[in-house]
């Protein structure tokens, strides 16, 4: 099969498709054939040499997959050939205690898709069964590619984690990103007023189109003091942090008291320097979110389907193209996410 390697990875990294073994389904596994394969800032980061830890040897990048089933293994009874399915972002197990209780993305024996093992930036990829959820009818085979991540990330981290509320206020930061976009739109579909952030003017109207109410991006002022005027300085309720340490403190001073701050990106892996009584007399909550569970990404379909999130697909390419992919990401042009097509 073909799939897309990482030669040398750098600022200008070496990337080549090339031919390697069709995967061999394992007992609990599934053969699945890839339709698409959402780019990641995470593809990206490895692919410059910035993530490092973890990430095996040769890896074939590439977490956020839709495919079709084309062979079971044994054991597998919850998946037939011919099934559409998305992955989440762990190859879990099934078995362990988070596993059971709805929280495969943090399974204790699981490994990263596309991090810790191969994932879908090739023509086939054998996965866990329990890493696989089965698609209604209905959904765009490509855009599925994203209802894990970002679609379903982004809407975990607003639901679950934050718990966004009809009438509150949201603040999203990198809003015109893969999880950014998405976070928007499950922050207005639960009913919230939502202020974007985005260094990048031209997006404005895509995301309002998306849902924010308002887009700060006004480099000659701090985000967080537009934040405090268009909220008669009470701040936001919850800020849904894509970005990281390069938005903060920015972020924290945005909170309303008892504001919750999810951080669900780091952009550059930078520390930051806090003064715990900020937290202490806002009553506010610090939140860290990851992954996405299978019934989120169930979840995310419903809401598809319903037409209260759709996936943001900026740009569809073949695997031999995925340099463009890169350098795009890296100057941060897309809005949502650019794909990858591997049987194109």
């Amino acid at each position: 099969m073909r799939a897309l390697s990482v030669q040398q990875p750098g600022d200008s990294p070496v990337l080549e498709v090339i031919d390697v073994p069709t995967p061999e389904t394992g007992v609990g596994q599934a053969l699945v054939r890839v339709t698409a394969c959402g780019f990641c800032h995470h593809d990206r980061s490895v692919m410059a040499g910035v993530l490092r830890r973890g990430v095996a040897p040769g890896i074939i990048l590439g977490h956020e997959i839709s495919g079709v089933i084309e062979e079971t293994g044994l054991n597998v009874t919850g998946l037939t050939r011919g099934d559409r399915v998305v992955s989440i972002l762990t190859d879990a197990c099934g078995k362990c205690d988070r596993c059971t209780n709805g929280r495969e993305h943090r399974c204790r024996f699981g490994e990263g898709i596309g991090h810790g093992r191969n994932g879908g930036f090739a023509e086939f990829v054998a996965l866990s069964e329990h890493s696989l959820v089965k698609l209604p009818e209905g959904i765009d085979p490509i855009g599925a590619a994203l209802l894990s991540c970002p679609m379903g990330v982004a809407l975990q981290a607003v639901e679950t984690t934050a718990q966004v509320a009809s009438g509150e206020t949201v603040v999203v930061t990198g809003a015109g990103g893969g999880l950014g976009a998405h976070a928007v739109q499950a922050a207005a579909a639960l009913g919230a007023r939502v202020l974007a952030v985005s260094s990048s003017p031209e997006k404005e109207n895509s995301l309002r189109e998306l849902g924010a109410d308002e887009v700060l991006g006004d480099e000659d002022l701090d985000f967080s003091e537009m934040v405090m005027a268009m909220t008669e300085d009470e701040g936001a309720n919850v800020v849904i942090d894509t970005v990281g340490s390069a938005m903060f403190p920015s972020t924290l001073r945005s909170l309303a008291q008892y504001g919750r701050l999810v951080l669900l990106g780091e952009i550059l892996g930078k520390n930051v320097t806090l003064n715990p009584a900020e937290i202490i007399f806002r009553d506010a909550q610090v939140l860290g979110a990851t992954g996405v569970s299978r019934a989120t990404v169930e979840r995310a379909a419903k809401f598809t389907l319903e037409g209260r999130l759709r996936a943001v697909v900026d740009l569809e390419l073949p695997l031999g193209q995925a340099i463009d992919s890169y350098r795009m990401v890296s100057e941060r042009r897309p809005t949502g996410r650019i794909v990858l097509l591997p049987n194109a």
